[in-house]
């Protein structure tokens, strides 16, 4: 989807203070030196006290604030995640919206695994193509705590880290923002479903498979049935064809000089070596960015959280772009295209 002319986007993820070093991990067994090397982290943010939604709500009002804008100006407040938000039978977007004070948003839940974030920002574009009435906010929340989720060992080629993102979707006004955003592409892969699902039939409750989430069995079910080439060659088929398709909605070619970066998820190192680097190397000749090691994957939040630390560190000159990819269980992978703005004037406070 291209964007013309683009929106305005202003990013934030906040983490908690609490950390797991990767030697911590090693010391308490709960991680074996292989593994560890081959996820490549350094570090999990954890929170032992603060929920998933508080976290997405701590972020959406330093968006809010630094975009110098009032909840009451948000039209949709859509919110992505992955893992338990803190209540059953209960709405969290509702909760973050009245937390906020976003009194007239449209609070949505999302359930995309870990493209969430990403699908929130195309819905939010969605949104505004149609509706003049507002902004939109993305935020995801995601905290892994056992007994439901270990954070190192529930899934295969990730590890999981705590954290709240936010991000604000708004029409363009001239006026001084985060980042520009060009284009938004998703394609999908449904037949790779299975992949998280195995020869497991559907059950009746919550964890009736197994006491903790085991994403590693289905997986393994999913490799001797099918091959681990089947996912391979299908992810770098989706993957290669939405960045192309992306950069060329966005207006750039593969080695377009305006294009500094190109971002990958948050999944291990191993991972994205297999799954993720190659077909983005093909599609594009930027630089490939890493922005994980120290936080793992983020739940729902991969893409949002990398938008706001491209932000944060000054990752972009003045009209310089960057792709960030992101992929998610279904399976789903989506990229977006972001400038930084040249120099403009400050908002004005709502």
């Amino acid at each position: 989807m291209r964007l013309t002319p683009p929106l305005a986007l202003t990013a934030e993820v906040w983490y908690p203070p609490g950390r797991q070093t990767v030697q911590e991990a090693l010391a308490a067994s709960d991680v074996d030196s292989r593994t560890a090397r081959d996820l490549g982290y350094t570090s999990l943010p954890v929170s032992e006290d603060v929920a998933p939604p508080d976290m997405a709500v701590r972020a959406a009002r330093t968006v809010l604030a630094r975009a110098a804008r009032a909840a009451g100006g948000v039209s949709l407040l859509a919110h992505a995640s992955v893992h338990h938000q803190g209540h059953d039978a209960w709405s969290a977007p509702h909760y973050i919206a009245n937390e906020l004070g976003a009194g007239d948003a449209v609070p949505v839940g999302l359930l995309q695994q870990c493209n969430g974030g990403a699908i929130g920002i195309e819905l939010a574009v969605d949104r505004l193509a149609r509706d003049s009435s507002g902004a939109a906010l993305v935020t995801t929340a995601d905290r892994f705590l056992m007994p439901s989720w270990h954070r190192w060992l529930t899934d295969y080629g990730m590890a999981a880290g705590d954290a709240g993102t936010a991000v604000l979707v708004e029409r363009d006004e001239g006026l001084a923002t985060d980042l520009l955003l060009h284009a938004v592409t998703t394609r999908a892969a449904p037949e790779l479903e299975v992949m998280h699902r195995g020869d497991d039939g559907l059950n009746g409750g919550p964890l009736e498979h197994s006491p903790m989430i085991d994403v590693r069995r289905p997986k393994r079910d999913f490799v001797r049935t099918r091959g681990a080439e089947t996912f391979t060659k299908t992810a770098h088929a989706r993957i290669e064809e939405t960045v192309a398709a992306c950069l060329a909605e966005a207006g750039l070619t593969r080695n377009d000089p305006r294009l500094r970066y190109a971002v990958l998820p948050r999944l291990g190192r191993k991972a994205m070596d297999e799954a993720y680097e190659p077909p983005l190397r093909r599609a594009t000749d930027a630089e490939v960015l890493d922005l994980g090691r120290a936080s793992g994957h983020v739940g729902a939040g991969d893409l949002n959280a990398s938008l706001a630390e491209i932000v944060a560190h000054g990752y972009l000159a003045r009209g310089e772009h960057a792709l960030v990819l992101n992929g998610g269980g279904g399976f789903t992978f989506t990229a977006v295209v972001v400038s930084r703005p040249e120099r403009r004037p400050a908002r004005p406070a709502d």
